[in-house]
């Protein structure tokens, strides 16, 4: 699903969490990130395998440099193609062998894994894929989670949020001129991680939706699972979304 437009306009200081991206169109992340995708969606079914505003400071969506396509494993003897046995080993070469985070769009779950070991499997919520369209202008937003292969670009705590127009449509409040009108101080929980594009790993008021496709985009967490994500992965951390 995609957005005719989807910006906002307000100034951001420094430290503060943007949102001008909460409903961007979801990106094209071409062959081999899709590969990467269907891969992890595998290794969730295979072996029980962290969403939305962009930092102020230059972050910008970042998909993992140059991830290989996978290499055609070789049939052992007597072994055809497309077997199960094949097909597990093909999955675990591309297993990554540090610390990652992949998100269950589809289930509404969240996993801090290492390698196949599984940290942390927690509920979360993620994108509702409805669509706003302002009355006043005809812009549209579409509420979708993106999937593919991100990295962690930043970690805050007490983020602040900067409510970009969609927040303003979707209350019946007119959007304003004064970007100090814009400032959210808790909308986004106590921690915030930034997957780049406007997207966040963040907290919520709504702990009762925790595990529901409930969000404008973001991945949240409740409170207590965030807090483990948070002290547990760092700048850099893959985050595969599917």
């Amino acid at each position: 699903m995609t957005a005719a437009t989807g910006g906002s306009s307000g100034g951001r200081g420094p430290g503060d969490w943007g949102g001008a991206a909460y409903a961007r169109p979801v990106r094209s992340l071409g062959a081999a990130l899709g590969s990467m995708s269907r891969v992890v969606a595998a290794l969730a079914g295979a072996a029980a395998v962290v969403a939305v505003a962009s930092f102020a400071g230059g972050y910008r969506y970042r998909p993992l440099a140059e991830v290989a396509p996978p290499r055609a494993a070789s049939p052992a003897a007597g072994q055809r193609p497309g077997t199960p046995a094949l097909l597990e080993r093909r999955i675990a070469g591309q297993v990554p062998a540090g610390l990652y985070v992949a998100i269950d769009t589809i289930g509404n779950r969240l996993f801090l894994k290492r390698g196949e070991q599984v940290l942390l499997s927690a509920p979360c919520s993620t994108g509702t894929g409805g669509v706003l369209t302002d009355p006043a202008t005809g812009r549209r937003w579409v509420f979708d989670t993106p999937r593919g292969a991100y990295h962690v670009l930043a970690k805050a705590r007490d983020p602040v949020w900067h409510k970009p127009d969609w927040a303003f449509v979707e209350e019946g409040k007119p959007i304003p001129k004064d970007p100090r009108r814009r400032i959210d101080t808790y909308s986004l929980g106590i921690y915030a991680l930034s997957l780049g594009d406007g997207y966040l790993i963040h907290g919520t008021l709504y702990q009762r939706l925790i595990g529901r496709s409930a969000t404008h985009g973001c991945v949240r967490l409740g409170d207590a699972d965030l807090e483990a994500v948070y002290r547990a992965v760092a700048v850099g951390t893959p985050v595969f979304i599917y």
